[in-house]
């Protein structure tokens, strides 16, 4: 073959490589575009094509009658090629009431959250590792020597208690309990030690984002995971409690702000329970007694596919009071693997980005509203941009509900 015939080989071939990209890249947006699911009223439901038309898609005008309480769209590219079936859930559009109120958070684990293991160092006077290799961060201790653990303390007492060589722990790590045998060593004070490093409790302050019809809320619109470990906390009990704010660290870039409160860790302080901790954010019931002293006002959700880039705007509480700053939805993810980081939004309110620079810690669940609907939560900020961050939609934070 000649030096031109390879010449326009190549060509030819980098060519059909840079079309197969597109391809994929085109591919890829679209299927963000065009959610998996949608909640629809059965209003809505009429005209559902026309909610998700999309450039180069087509739907077919037939569906299968399965009285699934929803049907199947099947979608089509350029009319012929199969992308994707959305499945379309038909209901009435339901109401909350929305927030934006700051709160304070306790919640105390299921077992002993295992941060880290270290070295003791022996009477002896040399350095071991007694649970390297056996216990990992992230194992929650449950049982020691056949007894049930709930917290550190109960660790502490049980290895205070200790006159035998062997230990067996039983730990529950990704969903499953291990039973472990270790060793553990006297100190040069002649304590027996494990060489682990353990949590069983966290607390912190973030934004209430919604109370339903029966009491039942959601907040932060993200989990809360372990500072250490960076996984979500497996959680066993927590209360909510009245927050105050106190001060504002100001974002800037490279440095996220951060709003401090003060928490009166009293019963009389309680103004609900916590009874689940995911992906989406944390739940519960708020007390009956203290739902009329909370800041709320009751809101019809808007579906996600409903959501536009352009002006809206955010709940949230940063002087004491819940006040309504004006924002930007700057770009929208129908079908983001990570639920909390579903679209992006920027704050353009003035007052707010001179108060705190933008969205600052102790933000996140702040109610996001667009034409009159509440369509999700503030999640995260941007490290480099604190003016803007991620969302999570409200059908989303309601499913967990």
């Amino acid at each position: 073959m000649s030096r031109k015939n390879r010449y326009r080989c190549l060509v030819v071939m980098f060519l059909c490589l840079d079309l197969a990209v597109l391809g994929w890249l085109g591919f890829k947006f679209l299927d963000r575009k065009v959610p998996d699911e949608i909640y629809v009223t059965r209003e809505d439901s009429q005209e559902v094509t026309k909610l998700l038309k999309r450039p180069f898609l087509t739907f077919e005008d037939a569906i299968e009658v399965s009285g699934k309480g929803g049907y199947d769209l099947k979608c089509r590219l350029l009319g012929v090629i199969p992308f994707k079936d959305v499945h379309v859930v038909e209901g009435s559009r339901q109401s909350v009431y929305v927030s934006g109120g700051t709160v304070g958070i306790y919640m105390e684990t299921k077992g002993v959250l295992v941060v880290d293991t270290g070295e003791i160092e022996t009477q002896s006077g040399t350095m071991e590792v007694p649970a390297g290799n056996i216990v990992k961060a992230g194992d929650y201790i449950v049982a020691f020597n056949g007894k049930k653990i709930t917290d550190k303390q109960q660790l502490i007492r049980r290895l205070s208690d200790l006159n035998e060589e062997k230990v067996t722990l039983k730990v529950q790590r990704n969903g499953k309990i291990l039973p472990l045998s270790l060793t553990p060593v006297k100190d040069t004070g002649g304590k027996y030690k494990l060489g682990l490093w353990v949590r069983d409790d966290t607390q912190g302050i973030g934004t209430l984002t919604f109370v339903d019809e029966n009491g039942k809320f959601g907040a932060l619109g993200h989990g809360i995971s372990d500072i250490d470990t960076g996984e979500l906390l497996n959680i066993r009990d927590g209360s909510l409690y009245g927050a105050q704010i106190m001060g504002i660290k100001k974002g800037t870039k490279g440095s996220p702000g951060e709003l401090t409160g003060l928490i009166c860790y009293d019963e009389k302080n309680v103004i609900g329970s916590v009874s689940r901790n995911c992906e989406s954010g944390i739940y519960g019931n708020i007390d009956k007694e203290d739902i009329n002293d909370l800041p709320l006002k009751k809101m019809k959700i808007g579906y996600k596919q409903e959501m536009q880039t352009g002006p809206a705007s955010i709940l949230c509480c940063v002087d004491g009071t819940v006040k309504e700053y004006a924002a930007e939805i700057t770009r929208i993810d129908m079908n983001r693997e990570d639920t909390n980081k579903s679209f992006v939004l920027k704050i353009t309110d003035q007052e707010l980005l001179e108060k705190t620079g933008g969205i600052v810690q102790g933000m996140s669940g702040s109610p996001v509203i667009q034409n009159g609907c509440v369509m999700g939560a503030v999640t995260h900020v941007f490290v480099q941009d604190s003016a803007g961050g991620y969302g999570i939609f409200i059908e989303n934070m309601l499913k967990k509900v």
